[in-house]
């Protein structure tokens, strides 16, 4: 790896990565009610077109402010929800299955 004078990574130094970093996944389109509102808020709340159900909501740009977001957004929704779910089940088809879950038990 290039390093600066002072023993850093030289990061300037990095060669762009290529398409092959791109993590590619095929769309499938969100079933049922709850993955249908997560996809958008998720698309709101990311500025994407569009999510499917085995997108990553950190690999689409999320972080942690935009997850807190997320979850004030989803109890205006009246839905329970939880950070730290998400960054156990960070695809919205599992994130939607842990939601479904806590409604249930709730």
């Amino acid at each position: 790896l290039p390093l600066s004078p002072n023993g850093k990574l030289e990061r300037k130094s990095l060669p762009a990565p290529g398409l092959e970093a791109a993590v590619v996944r095929e769309y499938e389109a969100p079933v049922g009610d709850t993955e249908i509102l997560l996809a958008q808020l998720w698309a709101e709340l990311l500025n994407v077109e569009r999510v499917g159900r085995h997108d990553h909501f950190f690999e689409l740009g999320g972080h942690s402010l935009l997850a807190v977001s997320l979850i004030s957004r989803m109890r205006e929704h009246g839905m329970e929800a939880d950070v730290r779910t998400l960054f156990e089940q960070p695809t919205l088809a599992g994130y939607a299955a842990i939601t479904e879950r806590m409604e249930i038990v709730l």
